[in-house]
């Protein structure tokens, strides 16, 4: 990365001369490079970058985090501009500073909640986008259940196939699933997508979402996946519940939920999440 290029880069999309200092590299997951670049003003901002290849997982995540700060519920980092310079593709944000101790769990359950109150007509989003490294389709559909089968988990189990994981009575699954959701209908609802804790901080002790995979999809998939790894106080959740109850039948429909997410890490990582997803097939069927 040219970085007094993407300085310049910033200062015509701000408006504002941003003269580098230094960059900083910092840690920013498993996917992408992170830095925040110093200016000598003293203004700061962070910065992903990648080969080209990955631009379109930065626009998806710049429109994901438009999207949420759109509702005007709870804080996301402004992204400031999302582009490409050569092979190298990146996003610029503002710079958050985080609390080394979180605090109002309460108010992120609350906030959550008042997030997946805006509802759209149909699930899924106007383009496919990324969930991790993987793709996740999001052609709309009036049907929960026909979404979360045929934009979920279907293609989950075609990239393990094709990526000969040796997973079991992966179509037995999709056919069972009239029985596991029953006549659950929920509304379509914007939620974050990918929402365990390693997306979320607080900054002067107020809730901080970020790493969007941003789609209108059934609200209590973004609990179940907050639940999959740990990481969420119970606070969280009863603030959640008390702000809009869950419908009957949550707790049965959350490890059928978590499922995508393990099948995703199973192909995106191998290993143990390979057998985790067998063991939680099994279960389901059960």
């Amino acid at each position: 990365m040219d970085w007094n290029e993407l300085a310049a880069a910033i200062s015509a999309a701000t408006g504002t001369g941003f003269l580098l200092a230094r960059t900083e590299p910092v840690s920013g997951g498993c996917i992408h490079q992170a830095h925040v670049l110093h200016a000598q003003d003293g203004r700061q901002v962070f910065v992903k970058s990648n080969r080209l290849a990955h631009r379109d997982a930065f626009a998806c995540e710049a429109e994901g985090l438009k999207a949420i700060a759109g509702t005007g519920t709870i804080r996301v980092p402004t992204p400031l501009l999302e582009d490409a310079i050569g092979q190298d593709a990146f996003l610029v944000m503002e710079y958050i500073v985080f609390d080394r101790n979180p605090s109002d769990w309460a108010l992120m359950g609350q906030q959550l909640a008042a997030l997946h109150r805006h509802t759209a007509p149909t699930f899924g989003w106007h383009r496919d986008n990324w969930i991790g490294a993987s793709p996740q389709l999001n052609h709309c559909q009036t049907n929960w259940m026909d979404f979360f089968r045929d934009g979920r988990l279907a293609p989950q189990f075609k990239l393990a196939a094709d990526n000969g994981l040796p997973l079991r009575d992966a179509q037995k699954l999709l056919h069972h699933l009239p029985h596991l959701l029953g006549e659950h209908a929920p509304a379509p609802s914007l939620i974050h997508g990918d929402l365990w804790a390693g997306n979320v901080a607080f900054s002067a002790g107020l809730p901080v979402l970020f790493d969007p995979a941003v789609h209108f999809a059934d609200r209590e998939c973004d609990l179940a996946m907050a639940r999959l790894f740990g990481g969420f106080p119970e606070a969280f959740f009863e603030a959640y519940k008390a702000s809009w109850p869950l419908p009957p039948g949550a707790a049965h429909r959350r490890p059928l939920y978590q499922l995508y997410h393990i099948l995703n890490h199973a192909n995106l990582f191998g290993g143990s999440y390979v057998h985790d997803a067998n063991h939680l097939i099994q279960t389901l069927l059960c």
